[in-house]
């Protein structure tokens, strides 16, 4: 009993380090690496609640608030795709966004996996 109340207590307190920090997205414009996420997540439920579509127009972000639509602009070949924030992400030190499949599709960058780009948020 003393080991589950124990474990119990240290997940409460990783899951309160992984709280993100949601910003204001108002004249949101950021530059940096964006990856993607596809097969091996697809139809796990996101951070906002919704199951994860690899095959629809949605994105990671550490800090903008879900539902959020930024437009994403890869810097190596200048194609864009607007994606909406319903998860929670990246994981990866270094990377800014983390998009479905769909979207790195429209990119360019499934075969390379990463690529620079441009993050700014739509109003609506």
């Amino acid at each position: 009993m003393k080991r589950l109340l124990g474990a119990c207590a240290l997940l409460s307190l990783l899951a309160g380090c992984a709280t993100s920090h949601v910003i204001d997205p108002r004249g949101y414009d950021e530059t940096g690496t964006a990856s993607y996420y596809g097969a091996r997540h697809h139809g796990k439920r996101t951070a906002s609640g919704e199951p994860f579509d690899q095959h629809g127009l949605s994105a990671a972000h550490r800090e903008l608030p879900f539902g959020t639509r930024v437009q994403v602009t890869n810097l190596s070949n200048d194609k864009t795709v607007v994606v909406r924030i319903n998860d929670r992400g990246p994981h990866t030190r270094g990377r800014l966004i983390d998009l479905s499949r769909a979207a790195a599709e429209q990119l360019g960058m499934l075969r390379s996996g990463t690529a620079r780009v441009r993050v700014q948020a739509l109003s609506d």
